[in-house]
């Protein structure tokens, strides 16, 4: 799968009485870093994971590369980073990633060529053989990016990915993510941290389970007549809660 547009169309999302998501909208164009920005509870991480396959909406599709989305089947060519970590503390970060890598299929010296690369990239060479319950958070947000990069894919997925780590590593993050793009990979993350979300190319604006916005920071801060991003999002919000109490009336 080449083209790795992803094309999200009228999408709702309810759990049990709780609506979390409302007719979403948005094409996430191939090779830019996308981000989704809001509070939490605002229905992002519930967002990407219909996304991906891993929810099924309650309403409307989702399509990477022209293909539809089907409920449980991530694509291949996809890397999913979650907002908790999915890994195996007894197991040390090396036998994590040598699990994670057969699940992908890497075997031999394919396998042994990619650890070392993510290793190197992460900066965790020389701590791989710790056990992961070691680990101290920073290093286990690296790990999780690192198992997520291990086959090469060409839509990447991440949830928070910085949420609890230092700046100096926030910086080494987004460092990685900007060589991504050039190497013309798709990012998409979710973020509550303005500064992130004004270095997006794309960007959507996420409250109470709506899609405010979407376009380029500039724009939105042009359509709201804003001077920053965070002055845009409150203004859209602002906005979002008139609209809604008129609704109500």
């Amino acid at each position: 799968m080449d083209d790795m547009t992803v094309k999200v169309t009228a999408l709702s999302h309810r759990f049990d009485r709780e609506t979390v998501l409302r007719d979403v909208d948005m094409e996430i164009p191939a090779g830019l870093i996308v981000g989704l920005l809001g509070p939490s509870g605002s229905g992002k991480t519930t967002l990407i994971r219909c996304m991906i396959g891993l929810l099924k909406p309650t309403a409307g599709r989702v399509e990477i590369g022209g293909r539809l989305v089907p409920d449980g089947d991530m694509p291949r060519n996809l890397g999913y980073m979650a907002q908790s970590d999915a890994l195996y503390e007894d197991l040390s970060g090396l036998e994590n990633l040598r699990f994670f890598g057969s699940l992908y299929g890497l075997r031999g010296r394919a396998a042994r060529e990619r650890i070392d690369g993510v290793l190197a990239l992460t900066l965790l060479a020389g701590h791989e053989r710790k056990r992961v319950r070691h680990y101290s958070g920073g290093m286990r947000k690296r790990l999780s990016l690192a198992i997520a990069l291990l086959h090469e894919p060409r839509l990447l997925v991440l949830d928070e990915p910085t949420i609890g780590i230092d700046p100096v590593l926030r910086a080494q993050f987004w460092g990685e993510f900007q060589r991504l793009k050039a190497a013309g990979r798709t990012l998409v993350l979710t973020t509550h941290v303005m500064d992130e979300a004004a270095r997006c190319d794309r960007l959507g604006m996420i409250f109470e389970g709506r899609l405010l916005a979407y376009g380029t920071p500039r724009e939105i801060m042009e359509r709201t007549g804003t001077g920053s991003v965070e002055e845009a999002f409150l203004a859209l919000r602002r906005a979002s809660n008139g609209d809604a109490a008129k609704g109500a009336a």
